[in-house]
């Protein structure tokens, strides 16, 4: 059995710097829990068999969706995007940190592939 420890999260967050990145820090029932830091506008996009769940950890995130008014995400708050709903993350400048929950199998862009697309996610 491999040594249980617990995970720094600052400490985590402190080793990149790339932008709308996911980087793995764990692995739960199927599950990758992921940081990134987010800034500006992410792209449009919908993932079709995956809910993502969002959580943050400094700043505010913003969350667009396309029949709906946005969404503010603040620090120490979740938000749960449901799985086939178009969605758009953003901030107003700043970095925010950022914590994701998804299925092994969540593509980074949903149904999108495009510049900000990630094909392989690394582990921090």
């Amino acid at each position: 059995m491999n040594e249980i420890e617990s995970i720094n999260l600052s400490e985590k967050f402190s080793k990149f710097s790339k932008e709308w990145t996911p980087y793995i820090i764990g692995e739960l029932n199927n599950q990758y829990v992921k940081l990134c830091k987010l800034k500006d506008n992410f792209v449009w996009h919908k993932h079709e068999k995956e809910d993502e769940l969002f959580m943050v950890f400094k700043g505010t995130l913003y969350m667009d969706f396309r029949n709906q008014e946005t969404v503010k995400v603040k620090e120490g708050e979740i938000l749960i995007v449901p799985k086939g709903i178009e969605h758009r993350p953003r901030t107003n400048g700043e970095i925010v940190f950022n914590l994701l929950f998804e299925p092994m199998s969540t593509e980074h862009t949903g149904n999108i592939d495009n510049e900000f697309t990630v094909k392989k996610q690394d582990w921090i």
